[in-house]
């Protein structure tokens, strides 16, 4: 009995007893708006608060930040110029640091004859609202021996350069061995300096990047071993670089990314051999910081997003926000004294193909397959049964921490399916608590962990709320004490 209350208190110091806690969901953050296969999102930091949504096929689209927003403008189209299908495409955008003054931006798209990667700079008009077509400067093209793996993120980070993120040219296996090959700009993190010139180029290559001046290398090079860093990101506020690098076969890995590193590939996949498949020489390789499984609980091809660092989803903020494009899992990682916290957050339909953040850092991500934009909202909770300005709505069980029986209520403004499951600390699902047609109105699910059997441990547990008549998802998280 005395460890149950140790265990109590101390779960109630960390969780504490306010019903007014918020939860976590997703909502629809422009209704009005669909991008036909968006891949990126970006803000111009110049104050203009508009949001940038790049279109595989070779289109900017830009718009308001406003939630009831209902048209969009066409920033660029390139699209006569971009090789689109499958992984290729206009696949990047990134504003110049000082695009407020000098109209500048960067993009990285795959076109043909021959097939290839284009790292360009364009310029907009005087008012910075719409891009000139005819300013077009190519900084760098690569060959591309195949039609998949072309990476495609660009960013800027606080050093003012321009960073590249390029697949290890296709195929599977990466045949070539790219990703190892120093000589070759495939498989890995470029650094470039767009705002000097070096002999014959329209960008220069940082004196400090680790590859300059050595035999046989590109000194473009900042890190290597990559197989298709599809999405990176710079977290200013600690300054590191996170990537999510998609797998093979069996494992998919998030690295930081740091100057001059080799991550593995294709000697490694993940923290795994795999050219050989046993006993392979890791010496001088940099391991990731999180790899998961080609599995439902996983998935199949990892999308990179962004440490956040919103006020709207306070629960979220310092860790990596993360997706798998097929699974439709959306997770959290956190770096924590030398330990890594990575926890699902919810389990969607929805082919995330990106994350973006606006210009006060709110962390949005797309659905490739509707074209939609979603962000993250945590909502305060009432423990009261009036009737709130929200088409659905999860309260807090109660009591939590709780031993037995809890309490979940949970209002909808119209009659719908509604799905509530339960899931523990690791994401793994542990049974459907509702799964019904319910009507308009509050409604009120008993949870009483008899019904699990005495295997039931205690612990931390998520639930999960969705209907049929909206986008938005909530979880709450509940805490079992025997």
């Amino acid at each position: 009995m005395k460890k149950w209350i140790y265990l109590f208190i101390a779960v109630f110091f960390i969780f504490g007893c306010d019903h007014n806690k918020a939860q976590l969901k997703i909502e629809l953050a422009f209704p009005n708006i669909e991008v036909d296969y968006p891949v990126d999102i970006q803000n111009a930091g110049d104050g203009s608060d508009r949001i940038f949504v790049v279109s595989q096929p070779g289109i900017i689209y830009a718009f308001e930040n406003k939630r009831d927003v209902n048209s969009k403008k066409v920033f660029l189209d390139i699209s006569d110029k971009v090789l689109f299908g499958g992984e290729q495409g206009l696949l990047g955008l990134a504003f110049h640091p000082d695009f407020k003054s000098n109209g500048e931006f960067f993009v990285n798209y795959t076109t043909d004859n021959p097939r290839r990667t284009v790292v360009s700079r364009f310029r907009t008009d005087d008012t910075h609202s719409e891009a000139l077509k005819s300013s077009e400067e190519i900084l760098l093209e690569i060959q591309q021996p195949y039609s998949n793996h072309n990476g495609g993120q660009i960013i800027f980070c606080r050093d003012g350069y321009l960073y590249i993120s390029t697949g290890d040219g296709g195929s599977a296996g990466d045949p070539q061995n790219n990703a190892q090959n120093l000589n070759s700009l495939l498989g890995k993190i470029l650094r470039i300096d767009v705002d000097k010139k070096d002999e014959g180029k329209n960008y220069s290559i940082p004196e400090d990047n680790p590859f300059v001046n050595i035999p046989d290398a590109r000194g473009e090079i900042y890190a290597y071993g990559l197989r298709n860093v599809w999405r990176f990101s710079y977290d200013p506020e600690t300054n590191l670089l996170w990537a999510a690098d998609v797998g093979q076969n069996k494992w998919e890995e998030i690295d930081l990314i740091e100057k001059g590193k080799n991550y593995g590939w294709r000697i490694m996949e993940g923290f795994h051999c795999y050219n050989p498949s046993n006993n392979c020489d890791t010496s001088g390789l940099t391991m990731p910081v999180w790899e998961y499984g080609h599995n439902e609980e996983g998935g199949w091809s990892i999308t990179g997003g962004y440490v956040y660092r919103g006020k709207d989803a306070g629960e979220l903020e310092g860790k990596y926000i993360y997706a798998d494009f097929v699974s439709g899992n959306i997770w959290s990682l956190e770096l924590n004294d030398g330990s890594v916290v990575n926890k699902l957050l919810f389990d969607t339909d929805y082919a995330i193909s990106t994350f973006g953040i606006d210009e006060g850092s709110e962390l949005y991500f797309a659905n490739y397959s509707n074209g939609r934009i979603y962000k993250f909202k945590g909502l305060p909770v009432s423990v009261g049964e009036s009737k709130i300005p929200f088409d659905m709505q999860l309260k807090q069980n109660y009591p939590n921490p709780f031993n037995g029986s809890t309490i979940i209520d949970y209002y909808l403004g119209k009659g719908s399916r509604v799905s509530m499951k339960l899931y523990n600390i690791t994401g793994r699902e542990i049974a459907k608590l509702v799964d019904e047609y319910k009507t308009e109105g509050w409604h009120r699910y008993v949870f009483d962990t008899a019904n699990l059997g005495s295997n039931f441990s205690s612990g931390v547990y998520f639930y999960r709320f969705t209907t049929h008549f909206m986008a938005d998802e909530m979880v709450g998280k509940m805490v079992f004490v025997k």
